[in-house]
């Protein structure tokens, strides 16, 4: 199912991609907080550049990448046995990825080692360019150095550059929300598959080449190599799935998550069987017949609409309503289809930070239920490319909330029910 077919599935409650385009400062200035949450101490950050060792590296380029092996803290990768019950897969996947004063990127990195998790991070490449080099930046479509999302200042691009690099060696994906977040009647909806191929390349070169762009001499390297590490994306405002598909086939890209709006099912392979498609989905919205979008923007604009400074009054009932939509989206598929729950975030304050606090809250929930495993989208896909056809097959035969016939054993060819 392609992105425009998927878009009527949204009930007309939920914010649509459009909408989404209207919430394109869900990225900030770059030289704060997005919406102006008072700084936090360095001392503050719960998980910072000097708690994570440096492998032995192989230097790539100017030296701001670099080969160091196999990822560390992978899963090995198991395959289900005859009439097994599937694990429950949770991606928390975070658009932008770039480390504020506000620390959330330290933030969700502690959490994520207090729970074992995995996560998914969407770096936007102009994320690493100081603004000072902005001129390096060639836009699809618009001029040279444009941007809907404001550059970083200089200290927040040296801390995003170590936040990434240690956020690889915890065994967190780098996926990437490509630079300038284009959205609406000029954005990436309109580009072709050469423009998508040339934002991709322009995202990685920033990413390869901080060192030389930044002067930076004092940073190690990150610890990976780009062009083998980068196998998904998501694009900004859920926009241009369709040109991008072509170009990230033939980059050999495994998956993309562009597309909104999709039920909670199995994943399926999209572009000709090249890429695992891994929507958003919609997901239950308490106290509403409608559904909403797997991500913070969307319940923010089911409450508040495009303010991200609504009434003070309703915060506390905004944020657990936000936990509770994360939480039965999860229910609906761990207690039937057991389909892979996609929730997609960004490093922001919106309502005074309640997003970011339910869907910490909603980690924390979660996390120790048996049979959960808290994934990245890589980790998910090695997951599903290992195993038998046929029993892929029935699972994606599952429809949303829908049971297997019969118990897991039957379902999937046990002995037994």
């Amino acid at each position: 199912m392609d992105a425009l077919s998927r878009r009527t599935l949204l009930a007309a409650g939920a914010a649509t991609a459009a909408t989404l385009a209207a919430g394109c400062a869900e990225h900030g200035t770059g030289n704060g907080d997005p919406a102006g949450a008072p700084p936090v101490r360095a001392s503050q950050s719960a998980a910072t550049h000097a708690d994570t060792p440096q492998p032995p590296a192989t230097l790539i380029g100017d030296g701001s990448t670099s080969d160091t092996g196999p990822q560390p803290h992978q899963p090995e990768t198991d395959q289900l046995e005859p009439g097994q019950t599937p694990p429950q897969f949770v991606v928390f996947s975070w658009d932008g990825a770039g480390e504020l004063d506000n620390q959330l990127f330290s933030r969700f990195r502690k959490l994520a080692q207090d729970h074992d998790a995995k996560m998914t991070f969407f770096l936007s490449g102009i994320y690493a360019l100081p603004e000072s080099k902005k001129d390096l930046y060639h836009p699809p479509q618009h001029p040279v150095g444009a941007s809907d999302i404001g550059y970083l200042s200089n200290e927040h691009v040296r801390a995003t550059l170590q936040q990434v690099g240690d956020a690889w060696l915890e065994g967190h994906e780098i996926g990437t929300h490509f630079n300038g977040h284009f959205c609406g009647p000029t954005g990436g909806g309109r580009w072709s598959p050469e423009d998508w191929d040339s934002e991709i390349q322009q995202a990685m070169d920033f990413v390869m080449n901080w060192r030389t762009n930044t002067g930076y001499t004092d940073l190690p390297a990150l610890p990976f190599d780009y062009r083998k590490e980068l196998i998904g994306g998501r694009t900004p405002c859920l926009e241009g799935q369709r040109g991008l598909l072509p170009t990230a086939a033939k980059r050999g890209w495994r998956y993309d998550s562009s597309g909104p709006g999709g039920l909670q099912v199995w994943p399926q392979k999209i572009q000709g069987g090249a890429l695992w498609d891994m929507p958003l989905q919609s997901i239950p919205f308490p106290g509403h017949s409608f559904q909403v979008l797997s991500m913070d923007y969307n319940i923010m604009y089911n409450q508040s609409g495009a303010s991200t400074k609504g009434d003070t009054a309703k915060y506390d009932g905004w944020q657990t309503q936000a936990r509770d939509s994360y939480l039965a989206g999860f229910q609906r598929a761990y207690t039937t289809n057991r389909a892979p729950m996609i929730i997609g975030n960004h490093f922001e304050q919106w309502n005074g930070g309640i997003y970011m606090n339910a869907v910490e809250d909603a980690l924390k929930a979660i996390a120790d239920k048996p049979d959960v495993r808290l994934v990245s989208f890589r980790q998910l896909v090695d997951w599903l490319e290992a195993q038998d056809t046929a029993v892929l097959r029935k699972l994606q035969s599952l429809a949303p909330g829908e049971s297997p016939g019969g118990g897991w054993r039957t379902f999937l060819g046990g002995s037994g029910s």
